[in-house]
Formats: C-alpha cells, sequence, structure tokens
C-alpha cells in the first residue's frame, strides 16, 4: 500500500483506495479521471464539462500510474477494460505472468536511458 505523506492524500493513494477496494468495477480512464476529479474537488454538475476538457489532450495512460512505477503493483484488465491491481507477491499476480496467453506490458519508465 502507498504510505499516506502528510494529511493529503497522494494520487498513488487515491488509486489505490479507487481500485483495491472495487476490483474490475471501474475503467483505467475512470480512475484517472476520478482522482484527478477529486483532487480538483469539482463539483458535480461540473463533471461531465471537465470530463470533456480532460480527455481533450493526450492523458497519459495507468502504465505511468504511482502504483506501476514506484510502488509495483501489476494491474490486470478485463475483458470490458474494468482494472484491479494485485501485490508482486501475489499467486493471481504469479498466474497472469505465467500465462503466455495474456498481454503483458511494463509499467512507463520514470527518466530516458
Amino acid at each position: 500500500m502507498p504510505p499516506i505523506k502528510g494529511e493529503k492524500k497522494t494520487v498513488a493513494n487515491l488509486q489505490f483506495e479507487m481500485v483495491y477496494e472495487n476490483p474490475y468495477k471501474y475503467s483505467s480512464d475512470e480512475v484517472l479521471f476520478g482522482v484527478f476529479a477529486q483532487r480538483k474537488a469539482f463539483r458535480l454538475d461540473e463533471m461531465e464539462e471537465e470530463r470533456t476538457k480532460y480527455f481533450s489532450k493526450g492523458q497519459p495512460c495507468f502504465r505511468a500510474s504511482p502504483l506501476t512505477k514506484r510502488y509495483g503493483w501489476g494491474v490486470h484488465s478485463n475483458e470490458e477494460g474494468k482494472v484491479a491491481i494485485f501485490g508482486a507477491e501475489s499467486k493471481e499476480y504469479k498466474a497472469f505472468i505465467a500465462n503466455d496467453s495474456i498481454k503483458k506490458f511494463k509499467a512507463m519508465r520514470s527518466k530516458r536511458k
């Protein structure tokens, strides 16, 4: 679990709570925008307009999430595009890695080599 730093939750904390507590409920886009909206404290009547604005410009995918990059969580997307996270030490994660029929992508690097 990502450590809590100070009083305000980090992006990693918010993403973790959203996905870990609700596996396969949200798509990666829903998680990314949900965390963005929560941090910006949008009102409900602003959400649709802000969502359109958010996705009108390029956004990094979930492979750039601090959950994958910094904390090493594995993300699995089901056939509906909904995501769940698994710790690298979990038997589910190991089963996904061993299954050759599942496409695997590494988290994005923070810096160029």
